[in-house]
């Protein structure tokens, strides 16, 4: 059963990589450049870039198949016995052009350690400026995956995104949210839920870059959405788990790092002018709130 679970995972990764790259693309305008790597120790992955295009300005969605013994430091680090373990998974990062398209992640991950093996991923969105409808949009697509399987899954997937995505040095977190989970049981509702939430990443997302790729903006909106990004930066390299398991387990660094923005500013205590847009945004990345209600019933439909 493992090895045929490990396949079929693996396998899955790699098609949502293939679905979600071949509409990147044709919103961008641009092809992905694709680097295949071998990892020391065991297995690799497939990485896609695109960078400087009409939409995006950085875009990575990578896959791997990972393997072999970790080292006797990190393994204490996950559960299970002994150092052995598998890893596949698909992990994106899209770094818009427009500061008016917010910025979005999404990991889907299957991990094996000695006796133990778990799904875990998510998705998440970082405005730069804030569109209450599209906030919305996002939460809600995540709510009728997380409803379908189980109800009481968005609200405490919600709420561990929250948790996780919190710059605890900075007292605000990284973006909206969306939702995150971990150890989750790879049974036959884990797993099916595991691969509705990776297959409607492009519903959550899409609609917002059509929405907003023409908004105006100009040259204080730029240096806004550079000074955000700073932000970004601080949270995959100071908590991010995944920057961590592959940096710690011999993954390709050019790959982990693919994650980081291109463009990035960091002046020194800024803060946005009273009742402006950027006080707006800063607003709600201090104090996260609920994008919908919680008690909205929204089946999706099979």
């Amino acid at each position: 059963m493992t090895e045929e679970l490990r396949r079929e995972l693996s396998e899955y990764v790699r098609k949502v990589q293939d679905t979600i790259t071949t509409a990147l693309a044709a919103l961008d305008g641009q092809a992905f450049r694709e680097d295949r790597w071998e990892r020391p120790g065991g297995g690799g992955g497939i990485t896609r870039i695109l960078e400087n295009g009409h939409v995006f300005e950085k875009a990575g969605v990578n896959t791997s198949v990972v393997f072999g013994e970790l080292s006797e430091e990190f393994a204490p680090n996950l559960p299970g016995e002994g150092r052995e373990f598998f890893a596949t998974g698909v992990s994106l990062v899209l770094h818009p052009r427009s500061p008016m398209v917010p910025t979005t992640h999404a990991n889907f991950r299957y991990i094996e350690k000695g006796d133990r093996a778990w799904l875990g991923g998510g998705a998440d969105l970082t405005p730069y400026y804030l569109f209450e409808e599209d906030a919305v949009h996002f939460h809600r697509v995540f709510k009728r995956v997380c409803d379908y399987h189980d109800a009481s899954w968005y609200p405490r997937f919600k709420s561990a995104c929250d948790e996780y995505f919190w710059l605890r040095h900075r007292g605000e977190a990284r973006g909206i949210g969306g939702i995150f989970f971990d150890e989750l049981e790879p049974d036959d509702r884990g797993i099916a839920f595991w691969k509705d939430a990776a297959d409607s990443f492009l519903e959550s997302y899409e609609p917002i870059v059509e929405r907003r790729r023409d908004e105006p903006f100009g040259d204080d909106e730029r240096v806004h959405q550079l000074r955000r990004r700073s932000r970004y930066v601080e949270f995959n390299l100071l908590y991010d788990r995944g920057t961590v398991f592959g940096l710690r387990t011999g993954g390709r660094t050019e790959s982990i790092l693919m994650s980081l923005p291109p463009l990035v500013r960091h002046d020194y205590d800024i803060e946005p002018h009273p009742d402006s847009r950027e006080a707006r945004l800063l607003e709600v990345l201090r104090n996260p709130r609920d994008w919908i209600p919680q008690d909205e019933s929204s089946p999706i439909a099979r």
